[in-house]
């Protein structure tokens, strides 16, 4: 396990094992969330901007259209299984 420390300005230092381990480079920028266990990092996955003309039907999908209800109780099932993993 690597140490590391909060210099006066709140900034900590990643060691350079675990940088290179995730191969993160200077300027990757970070996801801080609070959690009970402590602070989680996650880089930051920062896509292009794009439009919904650029982006419409880019995921095929062969069967009946979902309602929103449906929609709603998958995410609240997908959440509830994530919680159970110490996801979120």
């Amino acid at each position: 396990m690597e140490k590391t420390r909060l210099s006066s300005k709140g900034q900590i230092i990643l060691p350079k094992v675990v940088r290179d381990e995730h191969r993160w480079v200077a300027g990757t920028e970070f996801l801080v969330e609070d959690t009970p266990e402590g602070v989680l990092l996650r880089p930051s996955k920062n896509l292009p901007p794009a439009s919904l003309d650029e982006v419409f039907g880019c995921l095929r999908y062969s069967g009946r259209a979902k309602s929103l209800a449906e929609m709603d109780a998958a995410i609240t099932a997908e959440v509830k299984v994530r919680h159970a993993r110490g996801r979120y």
